[in-house]
């Protein structure tokens, strides 16, 4: 499995600068994020790559969306691998309103308001990550799947940190830890 951070957004630009939350909720891709998507669906087109998970955060849809179109390959909208809400980047969009800006794809795991009303419990967010690490230590697609995700979903997962539009591998053995 191959877990990707999105592509840059005016949040990451501001945070990363002033580290002071700007107040952008759900932000979508800036110029250079939506090239890093292109890097990223580039970067997996020879991985074998057979489905595209995304958080349902816009960001990352636009990530997963430029990526799965590149490789014909299908894309699922995953509630477990969303963002750690804290931020005002972390106040998500509307299902309906996902679903009307991208029909092609099923929001129905979704809640119409499906990001939590306050901050989530660091306990709670490592519950979630592995619950997903648990389900994808079962999936026998698993080796075919990217997963675009976030910072703190990359970093609950592997202990990395990393700049937007990264890709990190995680072997089996690493989804198996996890549980």
């Amino acid at each position: 499995m191959i877990l990707i951070r999105h592509g840059q957004t005016i949040f990451n630009v501001v945070f990363s600068v002033t580290r002071v939350d700007p107040g952008v909720p759900d932000p979508l891709l800036t110029a250079l994020g939506r090239r890093q998507a292109r890097e990223i669906a580039a970067a997996l087109s020879g991985e074998g790559i057979e489905r595209v998970l995304a958080s349902p955060y816009r960001r990352a849809i636009q990530t997963a969306d430029t990526a799965a179109r590149a490789l014909g390959v299908p894309m699922t909208v995953d509630p477990d691998v969303r963002e750690r809400f804290s931020f005002s980047c972390d106040v998500g969009t509307r299902r309906s309103d996902l679903a009307r800006t991208w029909p092609e794809y099923d929001f129905g795991r979704l809640d119409e308001i499906w990001w939590p009303a306050s901050e989530e419990s660091e306990a709670s967010f490592e519950e979630r990550c592995a619950r997903f690490a648990r389900r994808m230590a079962d999936d026998p697609a698993r080796p075919r799947t990217a997963v675009i995700t976030h910072w703190g979903v990359i970093r609950a997962l592997t202990g990395e940190r990393v700049t937007n539009g990264t890709l990190v591998r995680l072997p089996a053995a690493d989804v198996s830890r996890e549980t």
